[in-house]
């Protein structure tokens, strides 16, 4: 089985990300696809994860519908699709008709635990995204309150960390404020799920946009490529824990010395199948809720 890192449609390619790519399908809808591309330090990899799209749509899908919230999407089978889409099988899983909406530029992040760029920050300045924690948590440790961390998203390079002042500015206070709740909501409803399935939601991260007035989920969620998943069993403060996300791969990378200063290194077969299997696991475990 081959990795599909692109699709050539009959639709106007309005934006390539990283994983997704987004068709105009007409004035009201937008065709997403979500490829096999794999990312770590804001780079694509020349090669990638069979079957990693098909998972990703089908884990948001599923969410979706359990979590309940306001989103974008309007079909998910490819039959029901228009025409001539509906014959294209490369798309069967890994695609959905949503509905357009004005993305908001910033990427709002709930962190229920200590972990990643909020441990190094953290180590270096007793806060996170700017907000002082108390004193001698240790890694991975979970945060007295979960935290809403915003990021301006660059499509090109790091998205940039600011504050919820920052935010206000950019987004205007309502808006803020709703994201902020928004957010937050969705995390604590992802997490005590997941929770009963014996894994800890150690954070995530969600877009969001505004549709015939309304602000609504978009693009994906609680996706192993968006949250960092961690069973219960394996979890101890303090050391680095063992994950169902890409966390993998970004381990794989430190251990070569790369970490995104150039072009992104071809992935040994090795790291393919065992990121593959990590992704089949909590999907496994996230259909079953």
């Amino acid at each position: 089985m081959q990795a599909l890192l692109d699709v050539e449609l009959p639709l106007k390619l309005l934006h390539k990300g990283k994983v997704r790519n987004m068709y105009e399908m007409d004035e009201n809808h937008l065709l997403l696809v979500a490829t096999d591309r794999v990312s770590a330090f804001d780079r694509v990899f020349p090669n990638g994860i069979p079957g990693k799209g098909v998972i990703l749509t089908q884990i948001s899908n599923h969410w979706f519908q359990k979590i309940g919230i306001e989103n974008h999407l309007v079909e998910t089978k490819l039959d029901r699709f228009p025409a001539p889409v509906n014959q294209y099988k490369e798309l069967e899983g890994r695609a959905v008709l949503v509905k357009k909406a004005k993305r908001i530029d910033i990427e709002c992040v709930a962190r229920g635990y200590i972990i990643g760029t909020g441990w190094k920050e953290y180590k270096e300045s007793g806060t996170v995204c700017g907000i002082t924690l108390p004193k001698g948590l240790k890694m991975a440790e979970k945060l007295p309150e979960a935290l809403f961390t915003p990021a301006f998203k660059n499509d090109h390079g790091h998205d940039e960390n600011i504050n919820f002042e920052r935010m206000v500015e950019i987004a205007g206070k309502e808006t803020a404020l709703t994201l902020k709740k928004m957010t937050l909501e969705v995390y604590e409803k992802g997490r005590n799920l997941l929770e009963k399935m014996g894994i800890i939601l150690a954070d995530t991260k969600f877009e969001f946009g505004f549709s015939d007035g309304k602000l609504i989920l978009i693009d994906e969620i609680l996706t192993p490529d968006s949250s960092r998943f961690w069973p219960k069993s394996l979890y101890k403060a303090g050391e680095s824990p063992f994950s169902y996300d890409k966390q993998f791969i970004r381990d794989y990378c430190s251990s070569i010395g790369w970490q995104g200063e150039t072009d992104a290194p071809e992935l040994p077969e090795e790291i393919i199948e065992k990121t593959l299997e990590k992704y089949n696991e909590i999907y496994d475990i996230i259909k079953k809720i």
